[in-house]
């Protein structure tokens, strides 16, 4: 397998790891079907896979034929899809070993890897600057700009040996181009993440590897967003739940599927010569624009 060619991966015969090994699963898939998925035959990993954006990108990756990853805290993520093209395991990214043992079990299940979705972030509770505690703004660094740095230093050898080059897609957020009060530390870690996106599409350019941003806004479909806090939050600005849920230039209701079809998107041939890019999935935000 490619990933032998690290040195530190080691792929385990395919029969300590299911009954057939992946790739030839993969080609019975293609034969029954006589159309080739997009992704069929490829791997991909994505964080925060549990719920939310990145439960709905895993989704999308499978339906387009690739074995996938998800990493997530929460322990649901190991049952979260029973099928052989699905590996869920607990990690938490802010610690380097967690990320390396997860990435060799990658390795030992299905080869290599192909892309990387870098999903796993925390939003805190708004406060202002001067009610902001080091703790605080340390803990959303080190989730939302630290383990990230970490998860694409360590995933950068195996996507190097993409046979079909490597794809990665960092979800971001409005407060990137837009920030707002009381979200200091989620503004500055998101925009932090964003530029170093564009620099290691500066220098993973030479292995072929394309790495492009998302900057979603009012995805109201995840955990945080609770029938009450968004009751709370329309009536603040004097509208209906769903008129706060369409509260963008177009009208429209942005939810999880929405921005992982466009990740996924991101990681297909449409995309093969885009790098870099910084996409808003947000139905027009007027602040942005």
């Amino acid at each position: 397998m490619r990933a032998t060619a690290l040195g530190g991966f080691q792929a385990l015969p395919a029969k300590d790891i299911f009954d057939v090994e992946y790739w030839d699963l993969e080609q019975a898939k293609l034969k029954k079907s006589g159309k080739p998925l997009a992704f069929a035959g490829e791997v991909a990993l994505v964080t925060g896979a549990a719920s939310g954006i990145g439960k709905a990108c895993v989704e999308s990756l499978l339906a387009r034929g690739a074995a996938v990853v998800g990493l997530d805290i929460n322990p649901a993520i190991e049952s979260l899809f029973m099928r052989a093209d699905f590996l869920g395991l607990v990690c938490d990214i802010t610690s380097d070993s967690g990320i390396r043992d997860a990435l060799e079990s990658t390795v030992r299940r299905f080869g290599g890897l192909d892309m990387l979705i870098l999903n796993a972030g925390i939003f805190p509770g708004g406060k202002r600057i001067d009610q902001l505690s080091t703790d605080e703004w340390r803990k959303v660094m080190a989730v939302n700009l630290d383990a990230n740095f970490a998860l694409m230093r360590e995933c950068h050898p195996l996507l190097k040996l993409a046979p079909n080059k490597g794809r990665a897609v960092i979800i971001g957020s409005k407060n990137v181009p837009a920030p707002g009060p009381g979200a200091a530390a989620y503004s500055t870690s998101k925009a932090a993440l964003n530029q170093l996106a564009r620099v290691a599409a500066l220098e993973w350019g030479q292995d072929g590897i394309r790495i492009n941003s998302l900057h979603p806004n009012a995805v109201f479909d995840t955990g945080i967003w609770t029938e009450e806090v968004l009751a709370a939050r329309a009536k603040h600005y004097g509208l209906t739940v769903d008129e706060y849920k369409r509260n963008n230039v177009l009208k429209t209701e942005v939810t999880s599927q929405d921005v992982a079809e466009l990740a996924a998107e991101l990681c297909g041939p449409l995309f093969a010569k885009t790098t870099a890019a910084q996409v808003p999935v947000d139905g027009g935000n007027d602040r942005v624009i």
